[in-house]
Parts: C-alpha cells; sequence; structure tokens
C-alpha cells in the first residue's frame, strides 16, 4: 500500500492519521489556514510590516533623492529615482520582518505547550517545518503585494509583466528568510530574548546590503563594508526580486538565495530533531 496510516489510539475503532500524501496535504491545509487566521486577526501586525517600508519609501527616498545619484545599473535601462531602486530591497525587508515574525509564533507556541502536538504528530518533521514555512512566505507575499500597489500609487510602476515574474522570486526569497527564522527560533528559550535576536539580526542584514544603496557606492564608501554586503545572503534576495521585477533573471543572486535555503533549512529541521538538535540539547 502506498498509504501509511498510523493509529491513534490503542483498541479497535480507534482513529488512524493517514500518512500518505493526501493525508498531508489535508494537513498542509490546516497549516496554512491556521497561519492565515493567526495574520488576519492581528491587524496591528498587518499595518506595522506596511509602515516601516512606506516610512522610507515617502519619508527617507524624498530626501535622499537629491543628494543620492544613481548610475544606468542593471536591470535599470536608464536613470532612476532613489524611490524606484529600493523599492525591491523594501519588499525583502517586508519578507524579513515577516519571516522573523512567524518564527516568534515558534517560540510562543513552544512556551504555550502547542508546539509540542505540533512536533509530536506522525508526519515527517521537514514536512512539518516546511509546512510552517509556506505559511509564513503566503502572509508575506500578501504584504509584499499591498505595498506594490501602494507604491504603485505613488508612482513606482515596474513593467506590468514584472508582477507576475516577481513571484517566484517573492517565494523563494521568503523561504530562505523564514528559514532563518525558524532556525534561529530553535535556540531561543524565551519569548523575551527573541526581540533582542531580532534586532542583533534583521538590522545589520537590511543596511548591510543593496537594499538601500547599490554596492559600488558601497565600494566607494568602504571595501570592508562592501566585503561585507556581498557576503550577506539578503543582498542577493533582493537582487533576485530587483531583476525579476523587471522580467530578468539574476543567476548569481538564484544560485545564492537557493543555496542559502537549503542550508537554513537543513539546518532548521536538524536544530528540531529532540534525539540531535538544538531543541532536545536543552532538555
Amino acid at each position: 500500500m502506498n498509504r501509511r496510516k498510523a493509529e491513534k489510539g490503542a483498541g479497535s475503532g480507534a482513529g488512524f492519521v493517514e500518512l500518505g500524501w493526501p493525508g498531508r496535504l489535508r494537513a498542509l491545509r490546516g497549516i496554512v489556514w491556521r497561519e492565515v487566521l493567526r495574520f488576519a486577526r492581528q491587524r496591528e501586525r498587518f499595518l506595522s510590516a506596511l509602515v516601516r517600508p512606506l516610512v522610507w519609501l515617502f519619508i527617507f527616498a524624498a530626501g535622499f533623492r537629491s543628494v543620492l545619484g544613481l548610475s544606468i545599473t542593471p536591470p535599470y535601462e536608464t536613470y532612476v529615482l532613489y524611490e524606484v531602486y529600493v523599492t525591491p530591497g523594501l519588499c525583502a525587508m517586508i519578507q524579513l520582518f515577516s519571516g522573523m515574525q512567524s518564527s516568534l509564533s515558534m517560540v510562543y507556541d513552544r512556551e504555550t505547550g502547542a508546539m509540542r502536538s505540533f512536533l509530536v504528530s506522525p508526519y515527517p518533521r521537514w514536512f512539518l517545518l516546511g509546512s510552517k514555512l509556506l505559511a509564513g512566505v503566503a502572509v508575506s507575499i500578501v504584504q509584499v503585494v499591498v505595498f506594490l500597489f501602494i507604491a504603485w500609487l505613488w508612482g513606482i510602476d515596474p513593467p506590468v509583466m514584472g508582477y507576475l515574474t516577481v513571484l517566484p522570486a517573492l517565494v523563494l526569497t521568503g523561504m530562505m528568510l523564514g528559514s532563518m527564522g525558524l532556525f534561529l527560533s530553535s535556540a531561543i528559550r524565551q519569548l523575551e530574548n527573541f526581540a533582542g535576536i531580532m534586532n542583533f539580526v534583521i538590522f545589520p542584514m537590511f543596511f548591510a546590503s543593496s537594499a538601500l544603496y547599490p554596492l559600488w557606492r558601497m565600494q566607494e564608501s568602504s571595501t570592508l563594508l562592501y566585503d561585507i554586503c556581498r557576503l550577506n545572503p539578503f543582498t542577493y534576495a533582493v537582487e533576485l526580486i530587483r531583476f525579476a521585477l523587471y522580467g530578468q533573471v539574476n543567476w548569481t543572486a538564484l544560485l545564492v538565495v537557493f543555496g542559502a535555503t537549503v542550508l537554513f533549512f537543513g539546518a532548521a529541521v536538524y536544530a528540531y530533531d529532540p534525539s540531535k538538535g538544538l531543541i532536545g540539547r536543552r532538555r
């Protein structure tokens, strides 16, 4: 039989959990729906996710526009305004914060005991964490789409097809950043410690990247900072979104983001293994 079933209770007539793909799809749907409902009930989370990039777009970009000149660099075929340049980086910032917020729920569920029932499920741990990851990615893409719509109203209008070609890039970058958040959540014991970890990870990743300034500008000011930006996986996430938004593919960024996704997700699966990961070592 290609469907394996795990008994949930003893004795005849006991229920069972379907471990085949139909059962896994139901589990995936349940996990995604739970994350969507949690997001829908937390309206302040949605507003805060939009306020941060909109402040950069409306206020900071207006100030930097007159002092920061941008040369013609791919994927742009002409000179662009500063707000046009930072838009892909702000999309990546939304996904970065969303990935960390989704991982925060893992820490909260662990403290309240809800994660125990999640992790003792007979489904493979990689499948459960992957489902949680996909749920967080779906939520982050909704936020990015709303932000791009507001940016379009502000006059930032990439090619129409760019709104479609950017979706695969958003899925991959969201998975990379969400996987990193899952791995970090496995190392955090208390909910109060997560805010410090977020500030330690999010802001260095965001500012030491090409999200706000071109890399050639970084190189002009500091070679060390330029090297740090090139080693930052968030830089490649930004560039992948930037090129995809204009219907192009940055193959270097694609390979780096894909490799970082595999690395971070593999580390998260290992860390959440109670027999040998970080979760098990704390017991």
